[in-house]
C-alpha cells in the first residue's frame, strides 16, 4: 500500500503541475470527485480493516505481556523490565500513507459538498464585466439558486429559481466547456434580443439607460462613457464606448445560428428554448453571445452574488447585482 499511495501522489503532483504550467486544462470538479472517492476508499479500509487489525495486534501485545508478567510473578519475580505501552502506541500509530489519505477524507468531503451544492469561489480574470466586477475580484457563486445539479456531469436533479434577466451568471463556455465564463443574462427563452448601434433591445423595447458621466477604467487606464441600465427590475452599470462602435461577426457556427441576424448595425437573436443570451457589462470589451451564441441550461454553474476578496482593493468586498 505504501508503493501504491506513493504512485497515486506522484500522478496527482504531475497532473496539478502540468495544469499550473499550462500544459493542459484541468477539470477541477472531476479531480475533486476523484480525490473524494479515493480518500473515501482509504477511509473505509482504515475504519473497517487496518485500524481493527492494529487494535487486535495491540491487544495481543498486552495479553502476551500480562501472561509473561503473571508467569514471572509465579516464580517470585515482581520487577519486570520493558515499557510495553510505548510498543503498544507504536503499533496503533497510523502509517503515513493512511494519514495522508484516510486522514484527509473528511476535509476533502466537506470541500466537495460545499463546492458542488452550496457555493463555489471564482476569480475574475478579465475586464468584460467592468464596472460591476473588476479584474482580481474573488467572487462567490450560489450553486443551488437555479437548482441542484449532480457534480461533474452537471445534470439538474432538483429545480429551484428560474434564470432572470439581469442575473450575473457563471456558466461553462459553450465552445469549450472546460472553461468557466461569467456574464449577465440579457435574454431568456423566447426573448428577441437586439444589440443595434450600441443599444440593447429586449422584445423590441430599448433597455432604459441613464448616463452617469465618465468611468475611469483602471485596467486600461482610460475614461469610458458610463451608464446605468435597467433589465426588468435589475439596475446595473455598463460601459459603452461610442468610439469603438463596430459590426459583430459570429466566431464560426454555433447551435441555433439560424436564430440570429447580423447586419452592419449589430445583431438580433431569438433565444431558443432552454438557452440564454449573455452579455458583458463592459459592452465594447466582451466576447459574449453576440459572437459565439447561446448558453444552454446544462452549462449553468450558478448565480454570482458576492465579492469576498480583492487583494488590491478591499473596498470591493460586498454583494452586487
Amino acid at each position: 500500500m505504501t508503493a501504491l499511495t506513493g504512485l497515486l501522489y506522484a500522478v496527482l503532483i504531475a497532473y496539478v503541475g502540468g495544469w499550473l504550467a499550462g500544459q493542459w486544462t484541468a477539470n477541477f470538479a472531476l479531480l475533486l470527485f476523484l480525490l473524494t472517492s479515493v480518500t473515501g476508499l482509504y477511509w473505509l479500509a482504515e475504519r473497517f480493516y487496518f485500524k481493527p487489525g492494529r487494535e487486535r495486534a495491540a491487544a495481543q501485545l498486552l495479553a502476551s505481556d500480562a501472561q509473561r508478567r503473571e508467569s514471572l510473578a509465579a516464580q517470585g519475580i515482581q520487577r519486570v523490565d520493558g515499557d510495553v505501552e510505548t510498543a503498544r502506541q507504536e503499533i496503533l500509530r497510523q502509517p503515513w500513507w493512511l494519514d495522508w489519505t484516510a486522514g484527509l477524507f473528511p476535509v476533502i468531503l466537506v470541500v466537495f459538498l460545499l463546492r458542488s451544492f452550496l457555493v463555489e469561489p471564482f476569480k475574475i480574470p478579465s475586464g468584460s464585466m467592468v464596472p460591476t466586477l473588476r479584474v482580481g475580484d474573488l467572487i462567490l457563486v450560489n450553486k443551488f439558486h437555479y437548482g441542484i445539479r449532480l457534480p461533474v456531469i452537471n445534470k439538474k436533479i432538483i429545480a429551484n429559481h428560474d434564470v432572470q434577466r439581469g442575473d450575473v451568471m457563471v456558466f461553462r463556455f459553450p465552445p469549450n466547456p472546460s472553461i468557466d465564463y461569467i456574464k449577465r443574462v440579457v435574454g431568456v427563452p423566447g426573448d428577441e434580443i437586439a444589440y443595434l448601434n450600441q443599444k440593447l433591445y429586449v422584445n423590441g423595447k430599448p433597455a432604459e439607460v441613464q448616463p452617469k458621466g465618465d468611468f475611469y477604467d483602471d485596467d486600461a487606464a482610460v475614461y469610458r462613457p458610463h451608464f446605468n441600465e435597467m433589465l426588468g427590475p435589475v439596475s446595473h452599470e455598463i460601459l459603452v464606448d461610442a468610439a469603438r462602435q463596430h459590426a459583430f461577426m459570429p466566431k464560426g457556427a454555433f447551435p441555433f445560428r439560424e436564430n440570429c441576424r447580423y447586419t452592419f448595425e449589430g445583431v438580433t437573436c431569438k433565444v431558443p428554448e432552454g438557452h440564454y443570451f449573455m452579455m458583458g457589462d463592459n459592452r465594447d470589451n466582451s466576447e459574449d453571445s453576440r459572437y459565439w451564441g447561446f448558453v444552454p441550461d446544462e452549462n449553468i454553474v450558478g448565480k454570482a452574488f458576492f465579492v469576498w476578496m480583492n487583494f488590491g482593493n478591499l473596498k470591493r468586498i460586498g454583494s452586487f447585482h
